[in-house]
């Protein structure tokens, strides 16, 4: 029974650390950071800002929620609802925002580290192993 590995490089994983280091101290990478703080804080803020009101209002103004709106449908319910409505709503905004803003700098960042990788990287061969045969109870008898 044995266990055969191949030798990997050794220094393979600190070049893809070095060239991930270069990557992150770019131009682009800062400024793909930059757009996606632009998106992302101030819709956390709005975010949180309405929840709070939700609650606040749910805590201290318990007329004012419990109002009818329809039928025994109270103005809490339909807030409750438009938080989920505004969940969904701002999932969407995200991933519209990132497919036109994000994407792009980010395909142009992968192909740059791919292309560093591809003229920097030795050539190494994935590990193998080789597994000892298993044994059955009809190979025990």
């Amino acid at each position: 029974m044995s266990t055969d590995v191949q030798p990997t490089d050794a220094d393979a994983p600190d070049e893809r650390a070095a060239r991930a280091l270069a990557m992150q101290a770019s131009p682009d990478f800062g400024e793909l950071r930059r757009t996606m703080r632009r998106f992302i804080f101030p819709m956390t803020v709005a975010f949180l800002a309405w929840y709070l009101l939700y609650v606040v209002l749910s805590a201290y103004a318990r007329d004012f929620m419990g109002a009818k709106v329809v039928g025994n449908l109270n103005v809490a319910f339909f807030f409750g609802v438009l938080q989920f409505v505004s969940t969904f709503l701002i999932a969407w905004l995200y991933s519209r925002y990132a497919a036109r803003r994000f994407d792009p700098t980010v395909e142009k960042l992968k192909a740059e580290l791919d292309a560093k990788a591809g003229k920097d990287a030795p050539a190494t061969t994935a590990p193998t192993t080789t597994t000892a045969p298993t044994t059955t109870a009809e190979d025990a008898e």
